[in-house]
C-alpha cells in the first residue's frame, strides 16, 4: 500500500445514491438525484459542549459511536428524501396526510425505518447468536455459559450472520450501488491522504481500503464482544442466576445489550491505534478488516466519485472556515420545524428572527399571524424558502433578496443602489400628507428609492392637486426611483442634485431623510446595513448632522413664506437639529414627533 503523506480526521459513509463526509465541525452529504443532478447539504455540527470526562479513552469511543450513529442515520434518511425527484404534483395520499394529520409520508417512512433498523440489528447480531449458542449448550452441557467455548461459538454465529447478511445484500442492485459509493468515499479520503489533488483520475487510482472504515470497526466489535461477553457470562454464572432456562436466557441477553457501549469503547480505541500507522508489523491485525471491506466496497464510477469529492471538499470547507455558508436539502417538512430551524440559525448570525416569518409568509402567501397554524411545506415550496434563507444567512438584507418591500401600502423596488425604507419613515409621510394643501408643491431631498415622494404624491392625489419633486446625488438611485414611480403611477419628477444644487423655485413643503449616522458608528452598524446598504446614504459626518447643517444654510432660498420642512433624524439628534435651524435658518417654530417606540424621530420646522 502507498505511504500516506498527511492524515485527515474527515471520515464518512455511503448514503442513498450519495456520500456523507464528516469533519470536526461540519458534515456534508452529496446525493445524485434521479435527474442525475448533484444535491448538496452542508451543515455545521451543533453538538453541545462536551464535558471533560467524555474525552477520556474508552468513554470517548462510546460518545463518538453514538454521535456517529445519530448523524449517520440522519444523513441516510435525508439522502433518501432527496434522492427521488418527486412528481410535479404530490400524491393524493401525501396531500390527504398533510391536510388531515399535518404529517408527511417522509416522516412516517423515516420513523418506521429507524425503529425497524434498530430492531433488526438487535435481533440479528445479539438475539440470534445468543439463541443459537444456547441451543448448542443445551445439546452439549459442557459448553454452558460458564465456558469460554460457549462465547467462541456465540461469536462464531455472530460473525457468520454478519457475513451472510453482507452476502445477502449483494443480491440487490441498490445495495451494490451503495457499496460503490462506499468505495468512492474510501478512495477520496485515501487520495487526499496520499497528498494527491482531488481529481476523478487521481481518486480512481487510490485504494478502496481504509483503516478507519466502519466495516473494520464492526469486525473489531465482533472479536472484542467475545471476550467482554465471556467475562459477563462468567460473572453471571457465579451468581447462579434463577435456574429457569428462559429467565436466564433473557438475563444473559439483556446483560450483553447493556455491555454494548463497553464493547464499542474498547473497539474504538483499537481502531484508532491501528489507523495511526502503516507499518507492516500491524498488517496482520488490519488484514481481516481489509478482507471484509472487499465485500462492503466496490469500484465506483466517475459520477459516484464526483459526489464523494464534493462531499469531502464541503466538509473540509466548513472545518477550515467558520463563516462558510451552509446548504440544506429542500425536502417536504413541517412548517413549524422549518421556522424553528431558520430562527435558530438566524440567532447564531444575530439576524432578526422575524425575517424567518417574513420569508415563510411571502413564499407561502400566508399572513404572518397565520403561520402558527401547522401545515406541510412541500419540496418545491421548501426549495424557494431555503434559497432565500441561505442568501439571507450571508448577511444580504431580506428586502434586497426579494427585490421589493411594502412602504405605506405601496410596492417599492429596492436593491444595493438605495436604502431600504424603514417603517418609522412612514411617520414622516403621514406628517407630510397632513401638511399639504391643494395646489401646494413639495421637494423631497435625498430621495433614494423615491419611497417618501411616491407615497406622499399618491396619497395627496386622492383629494387634491400637488406637485412633487425628488432629488438625489446618485443617478443610480434615481433610475430606481423613476421605476418605482412608474410602478405606482405616481406623478413625481426626479432630478439629480446635491441637496439644493441645481434646484429651482420655492416649495411649500421640503422633506428629507438624509444620512445621519455618525462616521465613527459606521463600523458598528449591523452587518446587513454596513456591508450592503450604500454608505453614501448613511454617513452623516462626525456628529451625523452634516446634511442638516447644509439644509439649514440654504433652505431659506427654496421654501415659501409659511412653508414647512419635515426631517427624519436619528436617536438623540432632534434637539440639536432644532437648535441648528433656529440659529442658522431663523425658523419661526420647531416641534418634535415621536415614533411608536417613543424616540424623537421627526422634526417639523415652520417658516
Amino acid at each position: 500500500m502507498r505511504k500516506k503523506k498527511q492524515r485527515t480526521y474527515i471520515g464518512g459513509q455511503a448514503v442513498i445514491q450519495g456520500v456523507m463526509m464528516r469533519g470536526k465541525r461540519g458534515m456534508a452529504t452529496v446525493v445524485r438525484d434521479d435527474n442525475g443532478e448533484m444535491q448538496t447539504e452542508a451543515e455545521r455540527i451543533r453538538a453541545k459542549k462536551r464535558r471533560k470526562w467524555t474525552r477520556f479513552p474508552f468513554v470517548r469511543g462510546v460518545v463518538n459511536f453514538v454521535q456517529s450513529i445519530v448523524l449517520g442515520m440522519k444523513s441516510l434518511m435525508r439522502s433518501a428524501e432527496v434522492a427521488v425527484v418527486e412528481d410535479e404534483e404530490p400524491s393524493k395520499l401525501s396531500k390527504w396526510m398533510a391536510e388531515k394529520w399535518k404529517i408527511s409520508v417522509g416522516d412516517i417512512v423515516t420513523t418506521v425505518s429507524t425503529v425497524l433498523g434498530v430492531l433488526i440489528a438487535v435481533a440479528l447480531f445479539l438475539f440470534l447468536p445468543n439463541y443459537f449458542a444456547a441451543l448448542v449448550a443445551e445439546a452439549a452441557p459442557r459448553l454452558g455459559t460458564g465456558s469460554i467455548w460457549y462465547y467462541l461459538i456465540e461469536g462464531g454465529f455472530r460473525f457468520a450472520i454478519f457475513l451472510l447478511y453482507i452476502l445477502f445484500t449483494l443480491i440487490f442492485r441498490s445495495m451494490r450501488e451503495t457499496y460503490e459509493y462506499h468505495g468512492a468515499e474510501h478512495k477520496t479520503i485515501n487520495c487526499y491522504e496520499y497528498g494527491d489533488a482531488l481529481t476523478v483520475e487521481n481518486v480512481k487510482k487510490a485504494s478502496r481500503m481504509h483503516d478507519r472504515c466502519g466495516t473494520t470497526f464492526i469486525f473489531i466489535v465482533l472479536v472484542i464482544s467475545i471476550f467482554v461477553f465471556a467475562l459477563v457470562g462468567w460473572a453471571l454464572s457465579l451468581t447462579g442466576l434463577t435456574g429457569v432456562r428462559i429467565a436466564d436466557f433473557i438475563i444473559n441477553f439483556l446483560a450483553k445489550l447493556v455491555c454494548l457501549p463497553i464493547v464499542a469503547g474498547i473497539s474504538y480505541e483499537i481502531l484508532k491505534l491501528l489507523s495511526l500507522t502503516d507499518s507492516v508489523l500491524v498488517l496482520p491485525l488490519k488484514a481481516p478488516g481489509y478482507l471484509m471491506q472487499l465485500l462492503t466496497t466496490r469500484e465506483p464510477d466517475e459520477a459516484q466519485i464526483e459526489c464523494a469529492i464534493r462531499a469531502f471538499r464541503e466538509a473540509k470547507r466548513l472545518d477550515d472556515d467558520p463563516s462558510a455558508p451552509e446548504h440544506i436539502f429542500a425536502t417536504e417538512r413541517k412548517l413549524s420545524g422549518l421556522l424553528a430551524m431558520m430562527k435558530e440559525r438566524f440567532a447564531e448570525k444575530d439576524i432578526d428572527a422575524s425575517d424567518a416569518e417574513w420569508i415563510a409568509s411571502l413564499c407561502l402567501k400566508i399572513p404572518r399571524d397565520k403561520l402558527s397554524q401547522e401545515r406541510i411545506v412541500n419540496r418545491r415550496e421548501c426549495e424557494r424558502i431555503l434559497r432565500i434563507f441561505e442568501e439571507r444567512m450571508t448577511g444580504r438584507p431580506l428586502w434586497y433578496i426579494f427585490g421589493d418591500t411594502d412602504f405605506y401600502g405601496y410596492l417599492i423596488k429596492v436593491d444595493e443602489r438605495v436604502l431600504i425604507p424603514r417603517p418609522e419613515t412612514e411617520l414622516l409621510v403621514r406628517q407630510a400628507v397632513a401638511s399639504l394643501k391643494d395646489g401646494d408643491s413639495m421637494l423631497d431631498l435625498c430621495t433614494g428609492s423615491g419611497a417618501i415622494a411616491i407615497a406622499v404624491a399618491c396619497e395627496a392625489a386622492k383629494d387634491r392637486q400637488v406637485t412633487v419633486v425628488g432629488t438625489d446625488i446618485s443617478e443610480e438611485a434615481l433610475e430606481l426611483a423613476r421605476e418605482n414611480a412608474r410602478i405606482n403611477k405616481a406623478n413625481v419628477t426626479f432630478q439629480k442634485a446635491d441637496l439644493f444644487t441645481g434646484v429651482r423655485g420655492r416649495y411649500n413643503l421640503i422633506t428629507a431623510n438624509p444620512p445621519y449616522v455618525r462616521s465613527a458608528e459606521m463600523a458598528s452598524l449591523p452587518k446587513d446595513v454596513r456591508d450592503f446598504e450604500p454608505h453614501l446614504a448613511l454617513d452623516g459626518g462626525v456628529d451625523g448632522l452634516d446634511f442638516y447643517r447644509r439644509i439649514a444654510e440654504k433652505i431659506g432660498r427654496y421654501i415659501v413664506r409659511g412653508g414647512m420642512c419635515i426631517l427624519e433624524c436619528g436617536e438623540d439628534q432632534a434637539q440639536e437639529i432644532i437648535r441648528i435651524f433656529r440659529t442658522v435658518a431663523r425658523c419661526d417654530f420647531a416641534m418634535v414627533v415621536r415614533d411608536f417606540a417613543g424616540v424623537e424621530r421627526i422634526v417639523k420646522i415652520g417658516f
